[in-house]
């Protein structure tokens, strides 16, 4: 504010002066020349009618000569200061609006704006570094379950793009280097109510910045960052960084559960990504040797990943010196009909185009599928800008770095039990993933699946704390519709949690205690009528009873009583 006030005066400096000085001179000559009243006698005018008729005439606005009518000096005079004064105003009123549109003095005005808007928040809400294309499907997904974001990006066509976005809650939006910790101070980074950061630039020192200033300045605040490079990782990981989210290892990790065991694959795609893939596509993985065309650092993702779930490779790189460590390997692009067939793709399962180029993993991929029409096809898309193309190229998989973090940051911002069940998931056979996505697809159908999680605590819980004091409660207690006590809701439980201890698909027979955690699955429907579960008593004790509640504090007592004395 005061930076705005001192370049605002500072700009208008010689207006201003320029303005009293001609209207001090203008009142100072009125009361000089002498004037003549009614009776004809000579008559000065005073400081308070030279001011008073200096100030309507110098508007322009013409009420007439006072107190009496003018002489013909005063006449010359008054002419004078007409012109005077417009001129003037003229001057200023120009200054004024070439200051306005100044960038810096926009740029202020912004600043101002934006932060008076983050300092009146009073929900929580994440700050978000970085709005492409991860920051905005973070940013959607967040506004879509009623959660508020702060953005802050560098490039004011992002920024513009956001305002254009007509999400359902505003957002407040600055253009900022976030790698300042200035900047990330005036964007809530120590708000009372800013319950994370994000940082997702593109630039990996930059986001380090925004960790390290975040840990710093505001120590209790969850920090998830994304990161393109190994060093930067340990960086991050050393001074405690919440959650790191490398996308060449993340889908290295996705493809090798393609590989080996498709119906985990769909598990997990089920439920970390909106739109997920039918039950049919995992009858079209087969064991088998895989194809890598490009050796980079998501190509030595992929080759230990698939390394560790035991899976044949072939790596294909145009550098000699990337492959001397790979046992199988061909030296070239892998977009020429003859690299392939040297890397045996008539005889693979799969191949992976994960150049840093858009056109040759394109390319690769359609020659392969010539050579090869039964290979699934996996392709590395690096630019956001060919979607479009990417969309069209009949691939299996797109791999596509920005929402395969917005996906994994999600998942963790959801709730943190699901990342602990897909950690569990992985020690599971595939024959079980299978079982598994059988009951999810019986449930959902091919509408989204959704995941939340309750913890049965005072303030996610209070009626099942209440119910407790009173009775048991079961995990099928909360699987009833509040509507309609006979009928199941569209969801049933993943994961329990107890301390400690850890039960997958756990059984509706499973009591609750304070202190549990249960992971749901089903449709977002679901979730809501579960809401009115876990938060109203009378919902709850009718679910169990299928009785209406006593609704007095000594009627309870009473109730209770005699189920005691029972």
């Amino acid at each position: 504010m005061n930076n705005l006030v001192f370049l605002f005066m500072r700009r208008l400096r010689a207006p201003l002066i320029t303005l009293i000085t001609v209207y001090a001179i203008s009142v100072f000559g009125m009361t000089l020349i002498p004037g003549r009243d009614a009776d004809g006698n000579i008559w000065y005018m005073d400081f308070f009618h030279a001011f008073y008729f200096v100030s309507f005439m110098g508007t322009t606005i013409g009420f007439g000569e006072v107190p009496y009518e003018f002489t013909d000096a005063q006449r010359m005079w008054v002419t004078l200061s007409i012109y005077a004064t417009v001129i003037s105003w003229l001057y200023g009123i120009g200054q004024t609006l070439a200051v306005l549109q100044e960038p810096m003095f926009g740029r202020l005005m912004r600043l101002r704006g934006f932060r008076n808007h983050v300092r009146n928040l009073r929900e929580p809400f994440f700050l978000v570094c970085g709005y492409g294309v991860t920051g905005s499907i973070v940013v959607r997904r967040l506004i879509s379950r009623g959660v508020r974001a702060v953005v802050v990006d560098i490039d004011q066509d992002r920024i513009d793009a956001l305002e254009l976005d007509n999400l359902e809650i505003p957002v407040p939006s600055l253009c900022g280097d976030a790698s300042l910790p200035d900047v990330l101070d005036h964007a809530g980074l120590q708000h009372p109510h800013c319950i994370g950061v994000l940082a997702l630039t593109n630039n990996d020192n930059v986001n380090l910045s925004i960790a390290i200033a975040s840990k710093l300045l505001a120590p209790k605040r969850q920090v998830i960052t994304r990161t393109n490079a190994e060093v930067t990782t340990a960086n991050m990981a050393s001074f405690g960084t919440d959650m790191i989210v490398d996308p060449f290892r993340a889908y290295a990790d996705y493809m090798a559960l393609a590989a080996r065991s498709p119906h985990k694959l769909l598990a997990y795609d089920w439920l970390m990504n909106p739109h997920h893939r039918t039950l049919s596509s995992a009858y079209k993985h087969a064991p088998g040797r895989w194809i890598i065309c490009g050796f980079g650092r998501f190509g030595r993702a992929l080759s230990n990943a698939f390394s560790v779930e035991e899976t044949e490779i072939t790596v294909i790189d145009p550098s000699p010196g990337n492959l001397a460590a790979v046992r199988h390997a061909v030296v070239g692009v892998g977009t020429e009909a003859h690299t392939l067939r040297e890397a045996g793709v008539e005889t693979a399962v799969g191949v992976i185009a994960g150049t840093d180029n858009d056109a040759d993993n394109l390319s690769i991929i359609m020659t392969a599928r010539e050579l090869n029409p039964k290979l699934t096809t996996v392709v590395r898309q690096n630019l956001h800008q060919n979607k479009l193309v990417f969309r069209n190229s009949r691939c299996d998989f797109i791999m596509e770095p920005g929402r395969i973090i917005a996906n994994r940051i999600l998942a963790q911002l959801k709730t943190p039990l699901l990342p602990l069940f897909l950690q569990q998931l992985q020690s599971c056979d595939d024959v079980w993933a299978h079982t598994l996505v059988n009951r999810m697809s019986s449930v959902v159908g091919d509408r989204e699946l959704d995941s939340w999680s309750i913890s049965v605590t005072e303030t996610e819980a209070p009626a099942i704390l209440t119910m407790l004091e009173e009775r048991s409660v079961s995990l099928r207690h909360l699987n009833k519709d509040p509507g309609e006590r006979g009928r199941q809701l569209a969801c049933f439980p993943l994961l329990f949690k107890r301390g400690d201890d850890v039960k997958l698909l756990p059984g509706e027979l499973q009591e609750l205690q304070q202190g549990d955690e249960i992971l749901f699955c089903g449709l977002v429907s679901a979730k809501r009528d579960m809401e009115w579960s876990i938060n109203n008593y009378n919902v709850l004790y009718y679910l169990l009873t299928g009785e209406d509640p006593p609704y007095s504090l000594l009627a309870r007592m009473l109730r209770r009583h005699d189920q005691e004395k029972a």
